[in-house]
């Protein structure tokens, strides 16, 4: 038997471990085929949303292109006055974007603007022709690039916007830089919303300028599936951001599976850890209820041993003729009486318990006086009290409310608790017995001045078989049901029981019962068990 249960403890210590690791290899490789493949997912929809961004960047870098072109053929420095004239004509059908071109001559630094063309003549145009010869030409680094490359500059000056388009052209030892001055205005407002601003179900699409402030465009969520692309040639101090539709949904996708994948695989794991800590747990307990349970055994059999080896004892000296004294006889004879009852109260003890576990307990209720039954339990513990030099006050208040109670369980409950209070009252001398009516319930205290009860074990005493640390060192006779029976029989009465401390020193148990007013009793229930008691 102990190799069977110590092969049985060697498995559970092997096998818990075993378990848990093993539903961490699980989770692991559940996680990490999880995060592969949204990876690869995500990785998809990034390409698919740079390779849209690149296009619709490029498209309108395109667009912008092909009028810089048109503006190229038009225009030749020989007779560029004329040539600005014939730009003109074609400009709003050719160049809607264009609003002006310059003509400048940058031989030897002159920068003199020698022709301007503008679709739309007013203040503006000496504005720019001001910011293109002071602030934009010193920045356009001329000679760092061949003089027939078409080149842009973009950036913003006195809190406006610019794009530029230009291109170098060489005429008599003569240097002449070429300008179309965009209508950036005209290019968020017309040309964009031609490109991007069609309903597509696929994408969203914004610009933003360098400083993050949306340009064009509704405002996107930041996210992994969101990628911003600078224009590559005109406007590149500005950003497009797209993103898919169909990526957000996809997004949201991932993260709900993910986040089901993860609650699964952890609620597994929990269920698994919960189930081998129920398991412990339940294995402790039935470990301690066995250990208990010995201890039970050994308890009742050492109680019946006490009056069983008594009764023997006075029997045989009686048996033998050696008494001669009348009053030792009836002294004997007391004593054979008072074991006999001891004995008779510890079995009826044990069989009410024992119903008490197999849910058979009878209770027979019926309108009663608790101060008659507090004043019958007394009076049984009075002699035993007497015995031991003790004295039981009672107090029973007048007027007490009727009450629907088992007299019998009762009694039995009261017995418990006063002979308890008779153990440990041995330091105190007195035990007190008080009856009253509280708010729908009548109330019974007894109180000893004992060595008490420390608060951590005072809902422990309660449980079956358990007995308190103090009877444990004093080694106080009982048997670790006693206290279990009052509250089985208090929670039958629609009370409750618990104890207290008591002044200076000691324990005061309060044992409640309902109101006839409050709990009614249930015929049928009384009926089967009067049956069951019969």
């Amino acid at each position: 038997m102990a190799d069977g249960a110590r092969r049985e403890r060697s498995l559970a210590f092997y096998l818990i471990p075993a378990m848990i690791v093993a539903v961490g290899v699980i989770a692991w490789f559940t996680f990490r085929t999880s995060f592969q493949l949204e990876k690869l997912r995500e990785q998809s929809v990034v390409e698919a949303t740079l390779s849209l961004a690149n296009e619709k960047a490029d498209r309108l870098d395109k667009m912008i292109i092909e009028q810089d072109d048109a503006v190229a053929s038009e225009i030749d420095v020989s007779d560029y006055r004329a040539s600005v004239e014939r730009w003109l004509r074609v400009a709003g059908r050719q160049t809607p974007t264009v609003r002006g071109v310059l003509v400048v001559n940058v031989t030897d630094g002159a920068n003199e603007v020698v022709a301007f063309g503008s679709r739309v003549p007013g203040p503006e145009d000496e504005r720019f022709r001001r910011l293109l010869v002071y602030d934009m030409l010193p920045t356009m680094e001329l000679e760092a690039y061949p003089r027939a490359q078409l080149r842009h500059l973009h950036g913003s000056y006195e809190g406006q916007n610019f794009l530029l388009s230009y291109w170098q052209r060489d005429h008599n030892n003569n240097q002449f830089l070429v300008v179309a001055w965009q209508d950036v205005s005209r290019i968020v407002h017309s040309l964009m919303p031609k490109l991007y601003g069609e309903r597509e179900d696929q994408s969203r699409v914004n610009v933003v300028d360098e400083d993050g402030l949306i340009v064009f465009g509704p405002p996107l969520s930041a996210g992994e599936f969101t990628i911003g692309r600078p224009f590559q040639t005109t406007l590149y101090k500005w950003r497009l951001n797209v993103t898919l539709s169909s990526a957000q949904e996809l997004a949201e996708n991932v993260e709900r599976r993910r986040a089901l994948e993860i609650a699964l695989v952890g609620l597994s794991m929990l269920v698994i850890v919960a189930g081998i800590l129920v398991i412990l747990v339940a294995a402790g307990r039935e470990r301690k209820l066995a250990n208990l349970k010995s201890e039970f055994v050994a308890n009742v059999s050492h109680e019946l041993k006490t009056p069983l080896s008594l009764v023997r004892m006075f029997g045989e000296l009686l048996q033998s003729g050696r008494v001669e004294s009348d009053a030792k006889r009836r002294q004997y004879i007391q004593i054979i009486v008072n074991e006999s009852e001891r004995l008779g109260a510890l079995i009826e003890n044990v069989l009410d318990f024992a119903r008490l576990e197999k849910g058979k307990t009878a209770y027979e209720f019926a309108e009663g006086d608790v101060g008659d039954v507090v004043a019958r339990a007394v009076d049984v513990c009075r002699e035993r009290a007497d015995r031991g030099s003790l004295s039981i006050q009672l107090d029973i208040a007048s007027h007490l409310p009727p009450t629907w109670i088992d007299e019998r369980a009762i009694e039995i409950a009261v017995i418990n608790l006063v002979d308890n209070a008779i153990k440990y009252a041995s330091m105190g001398g007195q035990v007190w017995v008080a009856v009253a009516a509280t708010d729908r319930r009548v109330e019974i205290r007894v109180t000893d001045h004992g060595p008490g009860i420390p608060p951590d074990e005072r809902k422990r005493i309660f449980d079956r078989f358990v007995r308190g640390g103090e009877a444990k060192q004093q080694r106080v006779r009982g048997s670790g049901i006693g206290l279990a029976m009052v509250k089985n029989i208090a929670e039958a009465h629609g009370g409750a029981v618990w104890v207290e401390s008591a002044e200076p020193q000691g324990s005061v148990f309060v044992f409640t019962v309902r109101s006839k007013a409050v709990r009614q009793p249930d015929p049928s229930v009384s009926q089967s068990e009067s049956e069951a008691v019969a």
